[in-house]
């Protein structure tokens, strides 16, 4: 069986990860020591440079992931920032900024980082399209889940199996697991 690390400290996104990649027969191993984090618009520089980092530091393969959840009429706020904002602020802030908006259009956006020591980081970028609930719907999944609506269902009301099939963090996974086989 092969394992991979995985640096979060984020237990949602680690039980994901981890399910998906169980599927194709590797162990994933979490690490919530964390990574320093460059102050950029995209994510991809972001998990590359965290790939790097840690694969440096720890001398093993190693994967990260930065997800955002871009919203259009905020000009893609919170972005790169979600971690930040979803701590600070949290779900119902957010809906208080779209209170008068029309266009509720989002992105959830994962990218995957994976970078073996001495080597160069692969970065591998998972999208979905959807919309901004207009109140927290479902107890499942994590962070923005309950306020991002697919296709008339919240992640939070879809359930981790079936969300876990379609989310942006599986798409991007899909595209590593694609790599490395």
């Amino acid at each position: 069986m092969r394992k991979i690390i995985f640096v979060t400290g984020n237990k949602g996104k680690f039980s994901e990860v981890k399910e998906i990649l169980a599927a194709k027969d590797i162990e994933v191993i979490q690490n919530s020591d964390g990574y320093p984090e460059l102050q950029e618009n995209e994510l991809e520089p972001i998990a590359a440079y965290g790939a790097k980092w840690v694969a440096e530091k720890l001398g093993m393969p190693v994967m990260v992931d930065d997800s955002g959840l871009f919203i259009k009429a905020l000009n893609g706020f919170p972005g790169p920032y979600s971690a930040f904002v979803e701590e600070n602020l949290g779900n119902k802030r957010v809906l208080k900024l779209m209170e008068d908006e029309e266009d509720r259009t989002a992105t959830f956006k994962s990218v995957i980082g994976y970078c073996e020591p001495d080597g160069e980081p692969l970065t591998f970028t998972g999208i979905v399209e959807g919309n901004i609930a207009f109140e927290e719907l479902g107890t499942g999944g994590f962070g923005y889940d309950p306020i991002f609506d697919y296709n008339g269902k919240t992640f939070g009301e879809l359930g981790d199996e079936f969300k876990n099939t379609v989310s942006h963090r599986r798409k991007a996974l899909d595209k590593f697991l694609e790599w490395l086989e």
